[in-house]
């Protein structure tokens, strides 16, 4: 990868002229299951704006997403998941469910998110890492959410990756009340919630 990191080179293969294929994994939040109600999820509006509004009609967008995956499993199968598409972008959010182990699980999600960022770049393929949006506080399970999306900011900065910070956004618009308003149950985002994850994502890529 050259200095600029993946940002530098997803702007090298955007101005490049030719297709591109964008790989979107992770757990259900990325396949966008259920929680929707019909609606799009957060991958196919931005799915929606490279193929049909920034007007790249070749481009080929594939969601590998798994609902209830985590960090080994997604590293474990990336040939599957991602790699067997020769993708020249791959986005990955997780920590959801990684969450869920509490704060003794997250060394090992940080080893593995690493290790599946690293994989991603030896390609030449632009590496997107997303943080985890919100869990409703009130419920117990994923206190230590917070420490997760800190392993994915330093795995970022670490690899060189394009950064898409869900949980600092919900943060800033929700503070310390429960982000309700952008949840369908306690862990997973609603339409609105996805339409908020979808700006957030093609505003960091520079595509609108």
């Amino acid at each position: 990868m050259t200095e600029a990191g993946s940002a530098g080179r997803l702007r090298e293969l955007l101005d490049g002229g030719h297709p591109l294929t964008w790989v979107f994994t992770g757990d259900s939040i990325v396949q966008g299951l259920v929680h929707t109600h019909g609606a799009r999820c957060w991958v196919e509006h931005v799915h929606e704006r490279i193929r049909g509004d920034l007007g790249r009609r070749l481009d080929v967008v594939v969601n590998t997403g798994v609902a209830g995956w985590t960090a080994p499993l997604v590293l474990d199968a990336l040939d599957q998941l991602a790699l067997r598409f020769d993708p020249h972008v791959v986005s990955v959010a997780l920590g959801m469910n990684d969450a869920g182990q509490g704060p003794g699980g997250r060394d090992r999600f940080a080893r593995d998110l690493a290790a599946l960022g690293a994989r991603v770049t030896e390609t030449g393929a632009a590496l997107v890492l997303h943080t985890p949006s919100l869990a409703d506080p009130d419920v117990p399970g994923h206190e230590a959410l917070a420490a997760y999306a800190d392993a994915v900011r330093a795995v970022a900065t670490a690899t060189g990756a394009i950064l898409v910070d869900h949980a600092r956004h919900w943060h800033a618009r929700f503070g310390p009340t429960r982000p309700l308003a952008w949840l369908d149950d306690p862990f997973h985002p609603n339409a609105r919630g996805h339409r908020e994850m979808a700006g957030l994502t093609l505003a960091a890529l520079g595509l609108g």
